[in-house]
């Protein structure tokens, strides 16, 4: 669980979940032995009756079952404000790249005895929506390959939630060809 006794009651309460070195200005940092996505307990002793206002998830949800997916979602959507958002970032199963897949793929990467240890689901832009809208969320896509490969993009405010595996910000990118991509969605209550 995370303390968040020092967070005036009037601040709103900006989350990055699996933030492993992930640290930015306001933003309350929390790994899994903090906050597990799967256990309502950690959520409830940690935030109480109070909402969260922005929560930040890169290339984590691509480490849960699909299910578990679907059970974390509906979770956040009891923590999260009614005028807040969920930014995702995930492997996306589109990108046309040899190198990419075979990294991104379903068991890999990552020491086998590390927690949340290899991924569980390779996301496409047809299938990430799915958990959420199930949960009762609205999904607005951002960042994507379609089944062609075809790379799109809907401009996004990274005071938000900062993902750096994205095509503004990647270092692999700064060239013509896009070297590295996330399939990246805002995730909203109905």
């Amino acid at each position: 669980m995370i303390d968040i006794a020092k967070i005036n009651k009037y601040d709103r309460i900006k989350l990055i979940v699996g933030a492993s070195s992930q640290n930015y200005d306001g933003w309350i940092q929390t790994q899994r032995e903090d906050l597990d996505l799967l256990k309502r307990l950690d959520w409830e002793g940690s935030f109480g009756e109070r909402k969260i206002h922005n929560i930040l998830a890169e290339h984590v949800w691509e480490h849960l079952s699909y299910d578990e997916a679907i059970e974390s979602a509906k979770i956040l959507y009891d923590f999260l404000d009614n005028n807040g958002l969920i930014r995702i970032a995930v492997p996306d199963g589109n990108f046309r790249n040899e190198w990419y897949q075979n990294t991104i793929q379903v068991g890999g990467p990552g020491p086998k005895d590390h927690p949340a240890a290899g991924h569980k689901i390779v996301y496409t832009y047809k299938t990430i929506a799915m958990p959420f809208t199930q949960a009762g969320f609205k999904v607005d896509l951002l960042e994507y390959c379609d089944e062609n490969g075809v790379f799109h993009f809907k401009e996004w405010d990274e005071k938000k939630g900062f993902i750096y595996r994205s095509k503004r910000f990647d270092h692999r990118n700064k060239g013509k060809e896009l070297g590295f991509v996330s399939l990246i969605i805002d995730v909203k209550k109905n």
